[in-house]
Formats: structure tokens, sequence, C-alpha cells
């Protein structure tokens, strides 16, 4: 058995049913499994690991619910455009994907969520050209030792049909159904501490028919695993499916069956009042994505709302050609302050937004074993130190001001009591190298575009 010790952390931040914040707290944990926190003092005092984390907040690790890793390649692509003439204009640049730039993109992808404090994130794929398959960012994936929701993304109606991508780059929906059974068959981990685990994702509203949102939850359903897509992500979003299908998305996902406990959506930028009790009643979670919806000029979601409506949130990064970044914490606090924007001061408080990126987003993920630290959950968190500039004055309450001030890289972050960011460092790959490949796909579609 492997044990480890964190102590005397600056506070602790559990998460836990009384919210806990622990002065000088302490973790201990065997073999990747939460076995006690408490004060230092009360705790074991060795460890096969032990970390002093004097000067640091500690947090359950982050949990990212949305988002597009091989978008990576394709930062500050379309600048200033809203979301369908941006996806029109990154449609021809995707189709030179190649799996080695699938799996190269979810590595430096998840790099940059690790460093971020982030310990479990989903991913969404839905274009898969030249031979690209979901294996290759599930690959990427396991090499980074993430926590990893990967979710089987499809496009099915193209522009011939009135749909929003090129047709060269949809797919038949018998082949799409066949290989989200394979996926799930090979891949799919059910069991307490998994770090795999797949979903179904038909992409949108204006990229697959009804047939294939239905048969996807059929299929998902009856091997029990998630749903997941994009809904009411803006106003034109809201005009499709009500010129399209006489809907609003709220009603069109409730049509289809797109409802429950094993669905989240993301964004959700437009829902109305019924459509968030709706979620409420049903259990629907949404990934809500503050600086995608920014950048791309959507709106701002109604979180206050689902919030107090008691709708599963919690927080998405989106891709990075829509957001050009992957800092869940800076998610967190863009969260927040948009809400401010919206509501006023009390918009959003600052556990609030603590809370939708950690436990909140792992209810939505449907996990119950990480975004706390207590006793029987996973020993995933990230440890933050306090900067000498950037928090100077903020001891009051150091963990507001980490939210409030510079939002910080993480100076460990574990996913099962293994530290796959210590010292601020990536430990499991060279990321030179990497970062060098990263660079050149990137360099190379930016020429074909």
């Amino acid at each position: 058995m492997k044990s480890l010790l964190i102590k005397n952390a600056r506070v602790l931040v559990t998460m836990d049913e009384n919210r806990r914040e622990l002065k000088d707290g302490a973790l201990y944990a065997v073999d990747g499994v939460i076995k006690a926190v408490g004060p230092a003092d009360e705790l074991p005092q060795d460890a096969d690991t032990m970390l002093d984390l004097r000067d640091h907040i500690v947090l359950p690790g982050l949990v990212n619910t949305h988002h597009h890793l091989y978008q990576s390649l394709t930062r500050t692509f379309a600048q200033d455009e809203p979301l369908f003439p941006w996806l029109q204009s990154l449609y021809p640049v995707w189709s030179h994907l190649t799996p080695e730039a699938i799996k190269v993109s979810a590595q430096v992808g998840i790099a940059e969520l690790l460093l971020s404090g982030c310990t479990t994130t989903s991913d969404h794929l839905y274009l898969f050209p030249n031979g690209s398959r979901l294996d290759d960012s599930i690959e990427g994936a396991m090499e980074m030792g993430i926590r990893f929701h990967a979710t089987r993304g499809s496009m099915s109606v193209g522009e011939g049909d009135g749909g929003l991508p090129p047709d060269s780059l949809v797919e038949n929906e018998a082949a799409i159904l066949k290989d989200s059974q394979r996926l799930i068959e090979t891949y799919h981990d059910a069991s307490e501490g998994s770090r795999l685990r797949i979903a179904l994702a038909p992409c949108s509203p204006f990229s697959v028919s009804q047939d294939l949102m239905r048969e996807s939850a059929v299929l998902a359903r009856s091997m029990g695993v998630g749903l997941h897509t994009h809904l009411a992500e803006n106003v034109e979003d809201i005009a499709f499916s009500k010129e399209k299908f006489g809907l609003t998305p709220g009603e069109y996902a409730q049509e289809l069956g797109w409802i429950g406990d094993d669905v989240w959506h993301a964004h959700c930028v437009q829902l109305n009042p019924d459509e968030i009790s709706l979620f409420a009643r049903s259990g629907t979670g949404v990934a809500h994505c503050p600086c995608s919806n920014m950048r791309l000029g959507s709106g701002i979601a109604p979180v206050r709302e689902m919030y107090d409506a008691g709708v599963k949130v919690g927080l998405g990064v989106d891709g990075s050609a829509s957001n050009d970044s992957g800092h869940l914490l800076a998610e967190a606090r863009q969260a927040m302050l948009l809400q401010r924007v919206k509501h006023g001061a009390r918009g959003m408080k600052i556990r609030e937004a603590i809370e939708v990126a950690t436990v909140g987003g792992a209810r939505v993920l449907s996990r119950n074993d990480v975004g706390i630290l207590a006793p029987g959950y996973q020993a995933d968190f990230a440890a933050f130190k306090l900067d000498p500039l950037y928090h100077s004055g903020a001891e009051l309450d150091p963990v507001a001001g980490l939210m409030l001030c510079t939002p910080a890289n993480a100076n460990y972050t574990a996913v099962g009591g293994e530290l796959l960011v210590k010292e601020g460092k990536i430990t499991r790959l060279d990321m030179q190298p990497l970062l060098q490949k990263h660079r050149n796909i990137a360099v190379d579609l930016a020429n074909k575009a």
C-alpha cells in the first residue's frame, strides 16, 4: 500500500457537507483514497510521500465538464465572429486534423488543465477526418493520467441537408452508432475511482438528426453511459431550433428524451425559466462556459437562476479556439464575475464559484467519488502557493484571494494521490518535445487554412 500525507496547508478547503475550511489542514490517503482529513496534529505523521504545504491553499481537484481539446491547435482563429460564422470558418481548418494531431492536442490541452488544478475533464470530439478516432485522444489522456470522460461526438447532417457543417465532415449514422458501441465496450469503466469513462455526444441540433439523438439516447442508456450535447448557446441557436423543429431547445431536448440525471448540456445561455425548472426537476446538468460565451458574444447564462432552482451546474473551459485558454481556476473566477455583472455584487459568492468548479462539476458528470476532500473520496487535489506579489495583502481571506487576485497555476496537482504536477511542472511527459510537435501541427493547419 502506498500512502500520502499533505500537511500544514495554510487552508485546506474540503467542500464536504459542512463546507469545512481547515487552517493548518492535512490529508492522509492510502492507495489513492482519502482516509482522513483534519488538523495536521491529529493525522498520521508519516507516509511514503509527504508534502509540507504551508503557504498553499488546497482545493479538491477542479472538474471540467466541457472541452474540445483538439481546438488548442487553432487558438486565435476567427477572432471577431459569433458562433455560426466562427464554426463555418473553422470547419475547413479542422478537416486537416490527423490522428497525431488529435493525440498531441489532447495532451497539450490536458497539461494546461492540470497546471490550473483540474483533475477530471470531459472532452467532446465530434469530427474524425483522415482516419482520426476517439481512441487517439483517449491514448493521449491516459498517458497524462487525468480522469477522462471521453465523449463520442458526431455530426450527421451537413450543408446539403440543411445543417451547418460541410458534407465532407459528417458521418453515416449507422457507423456512428456502431463505433459508439465499440468505444463503450472497449473503454468505459464505471467503477469507483475510474480514470476513463465514455459518454455519447451528438454535437448539436444544427448538425445531427433527431433520429440520431433518439438512437444515441437509447444506446447510452442500454449500456449505462451518459449523454452530452450543445444546447441553447445563443440567439441564433434558438432561432434555428424554432424554425427547424418548432420547439425551443429545452422542449427539443425533452421531446427526444435528452433530460435526466444521465444528461448534461453545454452552454444553456438562452434557457428560459420553464426550461430551468425542467432541468431542475429532472436532474439534468449544465456545463457553464463563461469565457467562451463572452468570446463569441453569446450572452450571459442564467447561472444564478439555475443554481437557485437546484440545477446541477459545473464549469467548462470549452474549446481553446473559442476561449483560447484552458485555465479552470480562471474560468471559475470569470463565472463569478460574470454573474455579478448581471445580478450585482452578490450575484455569485466566492465559495459558490468554488463549489461549481469542484463538487458541482462532479455531480454534472455523475461522479460521487471526486470533488470533495473527505474520507472515502479519491485523493484528487490541487495546491496553489500564495504568491508573494499577487496575493500580498489577501491575509484576511486567502481562499478568497485565490479567486479574486491574479489566477494562479497549481504548484501541485494530484489524481488518486499521484502527483501529476509537482512544483509547477508536469511529471509524466517531457513537455518541450510535445510543445514543439504541437506548434508544428498548428503552423501546418494555419498554412493549409
